[in-house]
């Protein structure tokens, strides 16, 4: 019978590690659950996609709360299972702020929730990725329980004690298959002050991408640059200018007031010639870029997902050649590094090889499938398919660190 076990300490943790270990019934490590749809389904030791063993849920939500808080050394650790609302609420005290923007799934699953334990193993990252890196360039260090049922740790509270192999990178985008992690230190940045956006009016997909890369190669420090086509921007709740009814490309700039006012305007100057200009003030900035940040356009449906990291300057082609066998409906994030496609209708390998050749022939990447049903995500590879040499070294890591392979197994490569 399945159970859902909570530990309160990290020795309670490895506890029930050390036990699963004697029957090698695999582990669903979860915090809140939201992440649940994202990866492929847990497979058991003897499970197939009709028929999963899944031995028991260790779920690390009851291991919550902040450890240390030091606002003048921009530091912070927590323990795993510490809500990421409640770390945003505490240091937004001090106008602090996680500056990796980590997103919240809860709009496309359907789920409520999120710590900051899923964000670091998901390695979630928002708009800002392109400027101010992801979740995993802003972990000092970890703490974790592994597959063998030892406790360990790895860097520390400051870069400079941070020696030795840099484990916490390693688990960071693991999605649990190495490890529990039970407790994490994070960087902590300043809040801008000003916030504002501005807005182009019109753009079709090729001149937005020329006009983001334009403002992101500029020396105005832009912050975000996303474009969202007509269908996508009338979803948006604070489009209620005249951008609610056309396709929108949005710019942030972020930092001290007069800063701000000075490069939005050069960059207004910059951009004049791609067409007419608005611009979002602090309130609706924040609003925009949150809906951006988690994929707020298409949180209402079931339809299959993809993420895909592609070449900036390519993403209007590679859209246009998944569309030609796929319909569905694009945005553009990370000045169209980031790609969001909803596909309308799908197949067996919903859409698998024709997103992942298509990428392939068109300057290299890799696709993610965010969102399907458990079969099919059973059937699909989600994540990119790793070479040879790589998979291979993959499984030489799983092995050191669970060598029975209870920890989340099958969730991110079968085998791994």
């Amino acid at each position: 019978m399945t159970k859902v076990l909570k530990p309160e300490n990290p020795n309670q943790v490895s506890e029930i590690i050390e036990w699963s270990l004697g029957d090698e019934l695999p582990l669903d490590i979860a915090g809140t659950n939201t992440k649940r749809n994202l990866g492929r389904p847990i497979l058991g030791k003897y499970g197939d996609a009709d028929n999963r063993v899944i031995g028991h849920t260790l779920e690390l939500s009851q291991l919550n709360g902040i450890l240390l808080y030091e606002p003048e050394e921009l530091v912070l650790t927590a323990e795993a299972g510490t809500p990421i609302s409640d770390i945003e609420a505490a240091i937004a005290v001090n106008r602090q702020q996680l500056a990796f923007e980590p997103m919240n799934l809860e709009r496309l699953y359907g789920t409520e929730g999120g710590t900051l334990g899923g964000v670091i193993s998901c390695n979630l990252s928002g708009p800002r990725r392109f400027k101010s890196g992801a979740a995993r360039d802003h972990i000092l260090g970890i703490k974790g329980v592994s597959g063998r049922g030892e406790l360990f740790k790895s860097g520390g509270r400051v870069v400079k004690n941070v020696t030795g192999y840099d484990l916490s990178k390693l688990m960071t985008g693991s999605y649990g298959t190495l490890a529990a992690l039970t407790e994490i230190t994070i960087k902590v940045l300043p809040s801008p002050e000003d916030t504002r956006t501005l807005i182009l009016i019109g753009l079709d997909d090729e001149l937005a991408q020329q006009a983001m890369t334009a403002a992101i190669n500029s020396s105005h420090e832009v912050s975000g640059a996303v474009h969202l086509p007509l269908t996508l921007a009338i979803q948006s709740s604070v489009a209620n200018i005249s951008s609610s009814q056309t396709a929108i490309t949005g710019l942030r700039l972020e930092g001290f007031g007069p800063s701000v006012d000075a490069r939005i305007e050069a960059l207004r100057i910059n951009l004049k010639k791609y067409g007419d200009l608005e611009e979002l003030d602090r309130e609706d900035s924040v609003v925009f870029w949150s809906e951006v940040r988690d994929v707020r356009p298409f949180q209402k449906e079931n339809r299959v997902l993809w993420r895909m990291s592609v070449t900036p300057s390519l993403s209007p082609l590679i859209v246009k050649n998944i569309r030609s066998e796929y319909e569905g409906e694009a945005f553009y994030d990370w000045g169209g590094g980031l790609i969001w496609y909803s596909m309308n209708q799908s197949s067996e390998d919903c859409g698998a090889q024709k997103v992942r050749s298509t990428i392939q022939n068109n300057g290299g990447g890799h696709a993610t499938l965010i969102r399907a049903d458990d079969i099919s995500r059973s059937q699909v590879e989600v994540f990119q398919p790793q070479p040879k040499a790589l998979a291979a070294l993959s499984s030489r890591v799983k092995k050191s660190f669970d060598p029975k392979r209870i920890m989340n197994p099958d969730r991110m490569y079968l085998g791994v």
